[in-house]
């Protein structure tokens, strides 16, 4: 196998995986979201909390991981521009 296509299988797999993340906490929050509301958080329902501050930190983090990843399977290629 080329080194490119196994370049672009990798690349695929990480944003399919950060993919499934970032579904599973938008829509995962939704889905409990009443369940969720049962709980209080600094005095405001803890499925609002979630969705107005949590959610963001998980895309941070979604973030963060694929420029970490990213880079590194550039340097492991020989494709980094640094």
């Amino acid at each position: 196998m080329a080194q490119c296509d196994l370049y672009w299988r990798r690349t695929r797999r990480i944003t399919l995986f950060l993919l499934m993340i970032w579904i599973g906490a938008t829509f995962g929050l939704i889905w409990f979201a009443r369940e969720l509301n049962e709980f209080t958080l600094f005095g405001f329902p803890l499925g609002f909390y979630g969705a107005a501050q949590g959610v963001l930190l998980v895309y941070l983090g979604i973030i963060w991981l694929y420029n970490r990843w990213m880079r590194k399977l550039d340097a492991e290629f020989g494709v980094d521009s640094e």
